[in-house]
């Protein structure tokens, strides 16, 4: 089973080839939801390697920045960024909730989207760029995949029947939720200090409220929710170590 849950989480997360899972059940599915951190290790290494690197050239902070956030899109295929442009036009598209879930699953980016996307892109290319410190960048990449298993609570109902987040919404346990969250708020605290502690918190509430909106609006999460929460929780995170 955790071999499968591995493989599901790094197929799902990134861009690195795996083989697929040879079960997707519930079990599985909660599991891959709680590695996920885990799974994003290349891409956390991949960024803190360019702050590294850039450091060592000596590089402008905003230019390594860029790097290393292109670096982390580069390394899950854009797949989140496309998750937050779908939710932002779902939510400005229209109070019907059949007529947003038309809009997110139709995949056109609108302006809504797009703007969305240039700001939190912006948030986390500023935020890196006031973040010094290597393991701190990239734990937060790492960390901030911990979101998923807020969106993926048992008392949070999926917004459809079809899609990729079908097949992990309501895994979670809130027990479960918590101690995962508690593990973030310790590994930030440790790399980052009390900044970390603060980057924990403002991630989990941001994440909380989009679930909460999706939920009111679409009357549950999608697979373009659990991107939008990345990436949410990820500027949050690198905002508030900055």
């Amino acid at each position: 089973m955790l071999l499968d849950a591995w493989r599901l989480a790094v197929g799902t997360l990134t861009a690195l080839p795996v083989r697929p899972p040879s079960i997707v059940d519930p079990a599985r599915a909660r599991l891959a939801m709680v590695l996920a951190p885990v799974a994003a290790l290349p891409l956390g290494a991949a960024a803190a390697a360019v702050v590294v690197a850039g450091d060592a050239l000596d590089l402008a902070p905003l230019v390594v920045a860029l790097l290393a956030i292109g670096a982390v899109t580069l390394g899950n295929r854009g797949f989140h960024l496309d998750g937050l442009s779908d939710t932002v036009d779902a939510l400005a598209a229209s109070y019907d909730r059949e007529r947003s879930l038309a809009v997110m699953k139709s995949g056109t980016s609108g302006p809504a989207g797009g703007v969305a996307v240039l700001l939190v892109v912006g948030l986390q290319v500023a935020g890196l760029a006031g973040t010094s410190s290597a393991p701190a960048v990239g734990a937060a990449v790492c960390l901030s995949r911990a979101a998923l298993v807020v969106c993926c609570l048992r008392s949070v109902p999926p917004a459809r029947t079809d899609g990729i987040g079908r097949s992990f919404t309501q895994t979670v346990p809130v027990t479960v939720a918590i101690v995962v969250w508690l593990v973030v708020t310790v590994l930030l605290t440790l790399v980052g200090g009390w900044h970390g502690t603060v980057a924990s918190v403002c991630a989990l509430l941001v994440v909380a409220i989009l679930v909460w909106r999706a939920v009111r609006r679409f009357g549950g999460v999608t697979g373009d929710v659990f991107g939008a929460s990345i990436e949410l929780a990820l500027a949050a995170m690198l905002v508030a170590l900055s």
